[in-house]
């Protein structure tokens, strides 16, 4: 608990370095993009300088999201020379989920430009006394927790599939385990990079040249052109009403967020939210997730029209490689912000610490099947960086890796929080559900008579025996209105950590 600044994250040394420019006076997007380039490093099979992302920024009256997700390539016209790779990776030893890699799935990618545009913005430390800390970390580098070796060895097949990635995962041949030293200095190079020149060389600059080349040569379709054009959008947050607080969420293009917001307004109007009415909230935003929803999730006004209140729809797995950070200052200033590399395309691009990202290849994001989008737009994405509001002032600010299960995680946590009273910590850690494909995923204590009320229901249920990463990883930053008092919440499922000032 804290009243001058508290930073949640996915790892330690993530939170500890924005909390340490909350320390010397910076401000919460400050800390935030500390902390986004120290899980370059920490995390690097989740995010990095080849990632795309999204920050919600709360500070007063104004609420604002960057959007700088990955886009799609294509702008030079260069044709696809190679297919994607399918990679079978063991999120459970039963059964493999095949993950779509190589050249043809790597995306522009938007981290660089969207930290330094937050900063510009809203920002009050140079962007290279934010980038030194982490750079220094990859070159001195630091011992893997038990989470991180997790994701290693989940990721493997990935990791290694390049002989770039190889050597810095399975240097000697042998995949890094728990306590030994990850070291990435092309990472502290092209951080270092960042901060003294900013994001032009990644976009326009030699760096650029040498990503585009790597992917094209590969057979992509990721062109100088493609990262030339690129640049961080601003947009609105989508609204929601539960109970009474507002939510605000991720907009279109995005579809987390929209899902989210109508979950939402359905649980407001049914005026409980059980175990049941839960897994009918997931049901029917999963069935609103059409074609046609995708298609207009590109056109001017679809969000307002796909939440009007009064008309409502009538009806209306894979392992998420996402990072999110929440930052919250002594002001009530909020920063929360995700940011994702698919599972890695597997493209490692030397001399520039560069993992291209894999988002053509990520079946959440292509539903309804691959290299259909439109070159230019925006992917789509589950990613909802959110904050809910109470008379206006900032409660909570959340928001989850996880892949489709972030919207699932997201709304319990709003759910717990709002409607059973619990604290941050509880909320967060409290059992979870999850629906998608016609079968409802089920954590350890979830109410027993409310599952078997759904197996007689027809539904198929699967009981997990322990919390999993697999439900998502809720990193979240409460603020008492009256006091100011803030407290912090990492999900224990994703290896969460606090710092607080």
């Amino acid at each position: 608990m804290s009243s001058g600044g508290v930073v949640a994250a996915g790892h330690p040394l993530t939170a500890e370095a924005g909390a340490r420019f909350l320390r010397e006076g910076g401000n919460a997007v400050d800390a935030a993009v500390a902390a986004v380039l120290t899980s370059f490093v920490t995390e690097s099979p989740l995010t990095g300088l080849g990632a795309g992302g999204y920050m919600l920024v709360h500070a007063g009256d104004e609420n604002v999201v960057l959007d700088f997700f990955v886009a799609v390539p294509g702008a030079d016209g260069t044709p696809r020379a190679a297919d994607l790779v399918p990679v079978p990776v063991y999120f459970t030893p039963e059964s493999p989920q095949v993950f779509h890699v190589g050249a043809a799935s790597c995306g522009v990618p938007g981290t660089p430009a969207g930290l330094e545009a937050a900063l510009e913005r809203f920002g009050s430390a140079p962007l290279a006394e934010l980038a030194a800390p982490a750079a220094r970390l990859a070159r001195d580098g630091h011992a893997v927790n038990s989470e991180q070796a997790y994701f290693l060895a989940i990721l493997e097949p990935i990791l290694t599939h390049t002989p770039e990635g190889a050597a810095i995962y399975a240097p000697g041949g042998d995949l890094l385990r728990e306590g030994d030293r990850f070291v990435y200095p092309d990472l502290g190079d092209g951080l270092e990079r960042l901060g003294s020149e900013g994001s032009e060389p990644f976009y326009r600059g030699e760096v650029a040249a040498a990503i585009s080349d790597w992917v094209i040569e590969r057979g992509g379709t990721l062109g100088r052109a493609d990262l030339d054009a690129y640049e961080p959008l601003l947009r609105r947050p989508v609204p929601a009403r539960f109970r009474d607080r507002e939510v605000l969420t991720n907009p279109p293009p995005s579809s987390g967020g929209i899902l989210i917001a109508y979950a939402l307004e359905l649980l407001d109007r049914r005026g409980v939210a059980s175990t049941e009415e839960l897994v009918a909230a997931m049901e029917a935003a999963q069935r609103a997730r059409t074609e046609e929803f995708l298609d207009g999730l590109y056109e001017s006004g679809f969000a307002d029209e796909f939440l009007e209140p009064y008309r409502l729809r009538a009806a209306a797995d894979r392992l998420g490689s996402t990072t999110h950070i929440t930052a919250v200052d002594g002001d009530g200033r909020c920063a929360t912000v995700t940011c994702s590399n698919g599972t890695g395309s597997g493209l490692i691009v030397p001399g520039t610490g560069v993992h291209v990202n894999n988002m053509l290849g990520e079946e959440d994001l292509n539903p309804h099947g691959f290299h259909r989008h439109i070159k230019g737009r925006r992917m789509p994405s589950m990613m909802s960086p959110t904050v809910v509001l109470r008379g206006g002032e900032l409660e909570v600010g959340l928001g989850s890796g996880g892949s489709n299960r972030i919207r699932s995680a997201i709304l319990q946590t709003i759910v717990r929080l709002v409607d059973d009273g619990l604290d941050i910590s509880a909320a967060v850690i409290a059992p979870r559900v999850h629906f998608e494909a016609g079968s409802v995923q089920s954590e350890p204590g979830i109410d027993e008579a409310a599952l078997g009320r759904l197996e007689r229901r027809g539904y198929e249920v699967f009981r997990w025996p322990d919390r999993n990463v697999f439900f998502g990883g809720v990193h979240a930053v409460a603020r008492d209105p009256l006091s100011g008092r803030l407290r912090g919440a990492g999900d224990p499922r994703r290896g969460g950590a606090v710092a607080a000032v």
